[in-house]
């Protein structure tokens, strides 16, 4: 458990949130009491759950969020992460979020499209032209829109986290062509959206739980898995499967999620400190995630992976009927206006 620091704001917080977002609180006494002012002394935790290796890139951009929302509230505002999964798999952090019993959680948009449907348009494949227009998506009107839209179910995302572009890797073969695929059973997260995308192209999707991943290859239970770079490497998957494909299918990014109810009862001065440290985190992050891509693709070169780079028109062309399934629902609507953002 990585305790980061305490968190200050006013002494009649905790009564003010109420008891069902208490819990993802922890009131004390500042490290600096000031006997002239009550208020000053207290402080609150907010408590910051998540799956990840605290290697990670974003594991680490959620660090760097910590120690500046430190830094800018001068230890008025402050969290403790819990990570590596200790407080449960991501969408059981969702709902520890949604019923208040976490204050913060950092999840991809995958098993968010549970409690936001909205999210299923990051699963859809080659939806994004490139890296650019991805990130002007993001930071546009839209991507402002989907960080609210789970307002209602209690989750409010207040940024979004670079997980680069997700490609294929297999053990006994290369995905060169989606035709490679046939006959293959792909591990996907457990997403009707990812699901879908994989028989698209071919495969047979076997949503596997993250951490069973690596034995399930090793027992070939599945033939191989969808990943970025990092998460790759980072799991020693390399170990097992040879063949990386970067065929760049999904950018699915991760979100930053707080309790709605907890986020609109903050007094606005903590709200402002929360956000600023969040977007500076988000920079930080973004400059850390390209920096791992290629140390990641060439540390597992070095270990026997070959590293393939197929005409990814053969994919986008053999999934495009997915997105047309998607005509005429919100979720169409939005690959609409996506499709419609210049690069």
């Amino acid at each position: 458990m990585n305790r980061i620091a305490s968190i200050g704001v006013v002494g009649a917080l905790i009564a003010a949130l109420g008891a069902t977002v208490a819990a993802a609180l922890i009131e004390g006494e500042r490290n600096t009491p000031n006997p002239n002012d009550p208020a000053a002394n207290r402080h609150i935790t907010l408590k910051l759950g998540h799956a990840m290796d605290q290697q990670h890139p974003v594991a680490r951009g959620m660090v760097f969020f910590a120690e500046r929302l430190a830094e800018i509230s001068d230890g008025a505002v402050t969290v403790d992460i819990i990570p590596n999964g200790q407080l449960g798999s991501e969408t059981e952090l969702l709902e520890q979020v949604q019923h208040g019993a976490l204050a913060m959680t950092k999840v991809s948009t995958s098993p968010l499209e549970s409690f936001v449907p909205e999210m299923a348009v990051f699963g859809l494949p080659y939806l994004f032209r490139d890296e650019a227009h991805f990130w002007n998506v993001l930071e546009g009107p839209i991507g402002r829109e989907l960080l609210l839209k789970g307002a209602q179910a209690g989750l409010r995302g207040l940024c979004y986290y670079d997980a680069g572009a997700r490609s294929f890797y297999t053990a006994n073969r290369p995905i060169l062509k989606p035709d490679d695929l046939a006959g293959l059973k792909i591990r996907v997260q457990s997403s009707e959206t990812s699901m879908g995308m994989v028989k698209a192209l071919g495969g047979f999707p076997t949503p596997i739980s993250f951490g069973e991943l690596y034995s399930a290859l090793q027992q070939k239970m599945v033939d191989g898995a969808e990943n970025n770079p990092p998460s790759f490497r980072n799991t020693r998957h390399f170990e097992v499967c040879k063949h990386y494909s970067l065929d760049e299918h999904t950018r699915v990014p991760d979100l930053l999620i707080v309790n709605e109810k907890l986020w609109q009862q903050l007094p606005a001065q903590t709200q402002e400190w929360i956000q600023a440290a969040v977007d500076e985190s988000v920079v930080y992050e973004r400059r850390l995630w390209q920096e791992d891509t290629e140390a990641a693709l060439a540390a597992v070169q070095e270990e026997g992976v070959t590293i393939h780079y197929p005409d990814k028109a053969l994919f986008a062309a053999k999934s495009a009927g997915m997105l047309k399934q998607y005509e005429g629902t919100p979720v169409g609507d939005l690959v609409e206006r996506i499709e419609k953002v210049k690069p």
